[in-house]
This record gives structure tokens, C-alpha cells and sequence, in this order.
């Protein structure tokens, strides 16, 4: 019997990003074969941090070219200027809120994204149009999470929904209270990270599904279901790769700074070294 894979990368903002391209490094550093077969899995699943890194893998470029942009000098990302702590307290008032819904609760939360202000949008536009290698949607599946804040449903963008890669990787990743509202097609976007890090349910077609996680195992979750749960809770089987004690100490306090990226892609790099041969088992099996 063929498998269907999916490779489910989570959200966790700047630190996020670089500590996923530094796991899959790591794991190609020990095992070249092992790293080849996640990126190639049927299905590439990506919440916010996680849709840039779907998409950058799916571009045509290695995946050392990749690592290399994640710890060069160079960057274009922007420093917010807001810490996570403020995404932290639009969770507590939501939640705080009674006898609502959890399509409530984020309808709240895109309210108040939508009455922030930020950065221009088309500023932030160019950083992610900087951050993709490519702007086309690759053959390989790619499902992007975003959060449509007037309805607070959960979308799969992909090549067949009509919105353009850098806007629904934009839309995937904006952060409510730090980065602009995306709009697609009428539609307003928010982070989909906000109801999920993970996303699992886009990768329901899959049998097997591994999923790397730039937050700890016991993170709790506002909406009572954590990561570690839903990856576990997958129908099929399912690895969750979550960053240990050195990745989130490298991570710092604020992974929306962009200055947590190379320490981020180091730890994740030696962090890849030290799971390769458990995603080897697990794939194997």
C-alpha cells in the first residue's frame, strides 16, 4: 500500500522560520536520504512561519541555499517594533470574553488586527516577495492556513484557491497587532497560526504526517487542544519534532525580532543532527 506524506510546518514567527530550514539541514547533515524524502512528501502543509518555509522548499532551491539565507548578514525582515507579549494579551481578552465560540474568539481578534495599525501593507508585502525564492505556486501540493477574521473560519489557500503565493504567504503570516490584514479577493486575512500552530487538519488526506514545531512539547494552546495533542491526535501516523530546551533558549524572548534568526537556524541545525536518525525510524516504518 503507497503512503500519502504530508510535511507539516508550524508557525512561530522569525524564529520559527529559521530553526524549520535548521531541522531539515541538521537531518540532511546525518542523513542526506532522510532529508530528501520530507521534501518530497505528497503534501506540504504551512502555518505562518511555516507557509514561508513550505514555500521556500517547493522553489527550486536547495536546501543549503536556503540555511545560508537564514544565517547570512544579509535580511530584509523588519524589526515590528512590538513584542510577542502584545499577541499574548489580544489572546487573553479574547478568551476572557464569555460565552462565545472559538469562530467568535478569533472574529474578536481579527477586529482588533483590523483596527491596528502597522506597516504599510505593500512594506510588508515586499519583505515576504523577498522572502520566496519563487512567487509561483509549485507542482507539489502546497496548502497555506490563513484566518478569515470576519468569519473566523479557517482557509486552505493553495494553487487551485486564486490567491497569488506572496499574498497568501503574507496573509498566512500576518500576526494580529503587528503586521497588516491581507486581502484576497474581498476576503481579510489574519495569521493561521491564531487558532493552530499546526494546522493538522490540512493534511487530513494523509496517512502519515510529520510535523516540525518551534515551540516547545507542553506549550499550551488558548483553545484548549495543544500542538503536541493535535499532532498526536492525527488520524494517521504522526512525528512531531518539537524544539527542546537549546533551540527555545535560542529563540530568546521575542521570536518576532529578527535578531533570534541565525541563533535560531543554529540550534535548530544541531537539533536536526540530533533527531535524524528517529525521523529515519519513523519514515521507515
Amino acid at each position: 500500500m503507497t503512503s500519502k506524506r504530508a510535511l507539516v510546518l508550524a508557525g512561530g514567527g522569525i524564529a520559527g522560520i529559521a530553526w524549520e530550514t535548521g531541522i531539515l539541514q541538521g537531518i540532511a547533515d546525518e542523513s542526506a536520504a532522510t532529508a530528501d524524502a520530507l521534501l518530497a512528501s505528497d503534501v506540504l502543509v504551512g502555518t505562518s512561519a511555516g507557509s514561508t518555509v513550505a514555500a521556500q522548499l517547493s522553489s527550486g532551491l536547495s536546501l543549503a541555499e536556503l540555511f545560508e539565507r537564514q544565517t547570512g548578514a544579509d535580511s530584509a525582515e523588519l524589526d515590528p517594533g512590538v513584542s510577542i507579549d502584545n499577541v499574548t494579551d489580544l489572546f487573553v481578552t479574547a478568551m476572557l470574553t464569555p460565552n462565545t465560540t472559538k469562530a467568535q474568539k478569533l472574529q474578536g481578534i481579527g477586529a482588533v488586527a483590523a483596527g491596528t495599525s502597522t506597516v504599510d501593507p505593500a512594506v510588508r508585502h515586499a519583505v515576504i516577495s523577498q522572502r520566496l525564492p519563487s512567487h509561483d505556486w509549485p507542482e507539489q501540493v502546497l496548502r497555506i492556513s490563513a484566518i478569515d477574521i470576519d468569519t473566523g473560519e479557517l482557509v486552505t489557500l493553495d494553487r487551485d484557491s486564486g490567491a497569488a503565493l506572496v499574498d497568501a504567504v503574507a496573509a498566512s503570516c500576518a500576526v494580529p497587532g503587528v503586521w497588516p490584514v491581507v486581502t484576497i479577493d474581498g476576503r481579510r486575512f489574519m495569521d493561521g497560526g491564531i487558532g493552530s500552530a499546526v494546522n493538522m487538519a490540512l493534511a487530513v488526506d494523509c496517512d502519515v504526517a510529520v510535523a516540525l514545531v518551534p515551540q516547545g512539547r507542553s506549550t499550551p494552546s488558548p483553545f484548549g487542544i495543544g500542538a503536541a495533542e493535535e499532532v498526536d491526535g492525527f488520524a494517521g501516523r504522526s512525528l512531531g519534532i518539537f524544539a527542546d530546551d537549546d533551540s527555545l533558549a535560542a529563540f530568546g524572548k521575542n521570536p518576532l525580532d529578527p535578531a533570534c534568526r541565525v541563533p535560531s537556524a543554529q540550534a535548530g541545525r544541531a537539533q536536526g543532527r540530533r533527531v535524524a536518525a528517529s525521523v529515519a525510524e519513523f519514515l521507515a516504518g
